[in-house]
């Protein structure tokens, strides 16, 4: 009922004014959380050893995508393409809810991220990035004598 009374594309609008807001403040999550309706979505876990990143990205030619790691910074940016032709201009589009153009995730690592041993693959539409913890990190076990 509601949509009927702004035009069809108001609400993906405000979602991408959102993201430009919180690319203009620099609002970057760390690897505990805070970022939320980013683009691509983002799954961050670790073990003792790494920290696991998996970016969502479907429709994304992995050419396209970049990964920079600078200063703690992981940047993960790229452009995502069109979805609807646009060779019939007598077609009406009633939905679309996927976000189309240049998109840019940043995240602070933790300390020990080891920048010099990052690995980034992509595959069926995940980003997955792998970061080494430094080993002067690691947890051992010391004897005593």
């Amino acid at each position: 009922m509601y949509r009927s009374l702004f035009p069809r594309d108001v609400f993906a609008e405000m979602d991408r004014l959102q993201r430009e807001m919180q690319q203009a403040f620099d609002l970057s999550p760390t690897i505990r959380g805070f970022g939320r309706n980013g683009f691509p979505a983002l799954n961050i876990g670790g073990t003792p050893q790494t920290v696991e990143i998996y970016a969502f990205a479907p429709g994304v030619d992995p050419s396209s995508l970049e990964v920079h790691l600078e200063r703690g910074l992981l940047t993960i940016a790229g452009q995502r393409g069109k979805t609807l032709p646009e060779a019939d201009a007598q077609a009406a589009v009633h939905i679309n809810e996927r976000f189309e153009g240049a998109f840019r995730r940043v995240l602070t690592l933790p300390d020990d991220a080891d920048p010099d041993a990052v690995t980034a693959r992509y595959r069926d539409g995940v980003l997955h990035i792998t970061v080494q913890r430094r080993a002067s990190s690691q947890p051992r076990r010391i004897t005593v004598q």
